[in-house]
């Protein structure tokens, strides 16, 4: 076998999964449309690309501005504040933006809303907590990136520093929600990731995410008319959740999801091929920080088992080679917005892919987020070479959890 085509991992798990493709509740997508400010964001022809890899179109959905926030992190976010919220309280989640900042408004001396992170999920949580009047906590890892750091910090919030990795940011954030704090209030924890006994929020967030792929269906018909289909998804992984719900909203018989994840923290890869969850050990270096994830969230993984064609892990000189292109075409991107354009790559390689890259074919790459950190992007365009850390160049831009 070449050695790219071990980088690609052909589902032993998959099925068609005819029907799975699910229509979005229209309360959710109602909720993010209340929110002032909110605007879809935008998908993007890339032609030159489709003439690459040989198929009719490419169309990026180019996540670069969510509420002021510079990724699609606050949509899934947001959902799942409303839905933790409301469970708090003993109610069902709330209609509307106003109707929940109504509820916050009387919670403000007894809740704190809380997450680990290593990005942009923790910066939406604060954010959002900032505009409901809350108080937030965000636990990040001892490497994260100082530029990402003030962000959330300058939305408000609390931040703790934890010693280790990503992952043990997550169980110190659990750890903490659990204990009751010295000035009496409840921290109200807001995860993208899942445990057993944990998993509502999570849920919420995924289902949040369906909004996004309404949009993208919309507006696929207005750019290609109204009999066109999203043929090939490629979706950047971290825990699973945002590809989980990419899954649910397109994986069908005629829609194919296929993923892509640092080539040094494949979790889902690794798990896919072992037919279980399985968790990579760090230390997750990769340029692709928002990436670098050890385990796939537990309510993430039966529809990522079943639901994912196929696997691709790519390296930080692929993701690089492919910023520079999406900037080529007005699409500016970090290492982890670009990692779907360089999974198509490494899928394009590949001597199986000819079921999937069809003359024919319309596919959507999801770029997830835009430039976070302008001097580190400029460093990739120039072709230097980045590295994760809080003080080395380039390390802020990020899909971020």
């Amino acid at each position: 076998m070449a050695h790219f085509e071990r980088n690609v991992l052909w589902n032993p798990a998959w099925s068609a999964l005819d029907g799975w493709a699910e229509r979005p509740p229209d309360a959710i997508e109602h909720f993010h449309r209340s929110i002032p400010g909110f605007a879809e964001s935008a998908l993007v022809p890339a032609p030159a690309i489709a003439d690459q890899v040989g198929v009719a179109h490419v169309l990026v959905k180019h996540e670069v501005e969510r509420l002021g926030l510079p990724s699609f992190k606050v949509v899934g976010a947001s959902w799942a504040v409303s839905v933790a919220i409301a469970g708090h309280i003993g109610r069902v989640p709330f209609p509307t933006f106003d109707a929940l900042a109504e509820a916050a408004g009387a919670l403000r001396a007894s809740i704190v809303l809380s997450t680990a992170t290593d990005g942009n999920h923790g910066r939406a949580v604060a954010y959002l907590a900032r505009r409901l009047g809350l108080n937030s906590r965000i636990f990040v890892p001892a490497d994260m990136a100082e530029a990402r750091v003030d962000a959330i910090r300058g939305e408000g919030a609390e931040v703790e520093v934890v010693a280790g990795s990503y992952d043990d940011a997550v169980r110190r954030s659990a750890e903490s929600a659990e204990r009751d704090r010295p000035d009496g209030r409840h921290e109200l924890l807001v995860s993208d990731t899942s445990w057993p006994g944990y998993t509502r929020i999570p849920e919420a967030v995924a289902a949040g995410y369906s909004t996004i792929f309404a949009e993208t269906r919309r507006q696929l018909a207005a750019a290609l008319g109204s009999d066109a289909s999203i043929d090939l998804a490629l979706v950047p992984v971290g825990v699973g959740a945002f590809a989980s719900a990419a899954v649910r909203s397109l994986a069908s018989g005629s829609c194919s999801v296929v993923t892509a994840e640092p080539e040094a923290a494949d979790c889902l890869w690794q798990s896919l091929a072992a037919r279980e969850r399985v968790t990579v050990p760090g230390p997750h270096e990769s340029t692709m920080a928002g990436l670098n994830c050890g385990e796939v969230s537990l309510v993430a993984w039966p529809a990522l088992q079943r639901g994912v064609r196929a696997a691709t892990r790519v390296s930080d000189l692929e993701v690089a080679a492919a910023v520079r292109d999406l900037a080529a075409l007005g699409v500016a991107t970090s290492e982890s917005g670009a990692a779907g354009l360089a999974g198509l790559r490494r899928l394009r390689l590949d001597s199986r892919a000819g079921s999937l890259l069809r003359p024919r074919s319309t596919l959507v790459l999801f770029d997830t987020e835009g430039v976070t950190d302008p001097a580190g992007y400029e460093a990739v365009l120039a072709g230097s070479s980045t590295a994760r850390g809080r003080t080395e160049e380039g390390s802020g831009h990020v899909a971020g959890r």
